[in-house]
């Protein structure tokens, strides 16, 4: 595993909070299977600042973050360290072999980011769909291989498995979805591309006119699906039909939000209900009239809860202390309805 900023250097090559003003950082990991991982690093003042690394979903990149990044950078300045990456086969990143395209891989890609960036301050992982799906199968990996241990977790329009039970998740769970991976495994990737593009076209065009009222959910969707590798997404539906973290969910020790959207078809907030009741203290707000894509639908709700999960007080630069119950075995549940 290597990192560098715009080359290949090892990860003794910068420090962990260059000095660069205002101004992210573009680094490269390189995880442990030779995929190259595009970081962009918001570097704090301090190297052990409170630190965010945020996730994104599938067919997204972390541009889908900008709006938390943004909010996130004016409110408490260089006061925080905020991370963002594209999962393998996404964005800027490079693809890797359809077979690598599972939930627990994107876990092991977090872990090569969290212990190439050199994280010494307390570190929350923010996770939007997939992403969330990332971060808890990070739980779920043993001790030993979780390089920077979370005490916050935000999970954002996610589940835990299940995901061919409920809402139009349910399509995974046809026959078309093994069919359709084997048919993209066994082709190149462009004409892969091109055979996959030509069943979701017509939702890409759906998107594209909802996008040209200037509707900033619909243009993110409609950039994702032009710009992501069609072969990334038929890769990881097989992953998604089996992913299950329940397991993790009661030993999770970390400060944990939980933010949902009532008129949400692909994670639909009985997930979210799910992950409250499972973890441990855990809090749940849920927004009734948002959909999936919370991160633009209830931007000021999700990065108000990501500062919450970093122990920041609104309008303060400093961290929060908080006092949690020791019996987190008991510890109640919270649904926040949010306007």
């Amino acid at each position: 595993m290597t990192v560098a900023p715009d080359s290949d250097l090892t990860p003794a090559a910068f420090p962990p909070t260059a000095s660069v003003g205002d101004g992210p950082v573009e680094r490269t990991v390189t995880t442990k299977d030779g995929v190259r991982i595009a970081v962009t690093d918001y570097t704090a003042e301090r190297a052990d600042a409170p630190t965010v690394v945020l996730l994104h979903g599938l067919l997204l990149s972390q541009a889908s973050w900008q709006t938390q990044v943004c909010q996130l950078r004016r409110r408490y300045g260089r006061a925080i360290r905020v991370i963002t990456y594209d999962h393998r086969g996404h964005g800027r990143s490079t693809g890797a072999p359809m077979p690598t395209y599972e939930i627990s891989q994107l876990a092991a890609d977090l872990a090569d980011v969290l212990a190439a960036m050199r994280i010494t301050g307390p570190l929350t992982l923010a996770g939007h769909s997939m992403g969330g799906m990332t971060a808890l199968a990070y739980f779920a990996r043993p001790v030993a291989e979780r390089p920077v241990e979370p005490q916050g977790l935000v999970l954002v329009g996610t589940a835990a498995g299940s995901l061919a039970a409920r809402g139009i998740g349910r399509l995974i769970a046809t026959p078309a979805t093994e069919a359709l991976f084997g048919l993209v495994h066994r082709m190149p990737q462009r004409a892969a591309d091109k055979a996959v593009q030509r069943l979701i076209q017509p939702l890409g065009d759906v998107l594209s006119r909802f996008a040209g009222d200037g509707t900033a959910v619909a243009a993110v969707a409609a950039t994702a699906i032009r710009t992501t590798s069609l072969t990334t997404a038929a890769g990881f539906l097989p992953s998604l039909k089996r992913y299950d973290a329940y397991r993790a969910l009661e030993s999770i020790t970390a400060k944990t939000f939980i933010v949902s959207g009532g008129t949400d078809v692909l994670t639909p907030a009985s997930h979210s209900r799910d992950l409250a009741a499972a973890i441990p203290g855990a809090v749940h707000y849920h927004h009734p009239t948002a959909g999936h894509m919370l991160l633009q639908e209830a931007a000021e709700c999700v990065s108000n809860t990501i500062g919450r999960a970093m122990g920041m007080r609104r309008g303060s630069r400093r961290p929060v202390s908080a006092r949690r119950s020791r019996n987190r075995s008991s510890a109640a549940q919270l649904a926040v309805v949010v306007s």
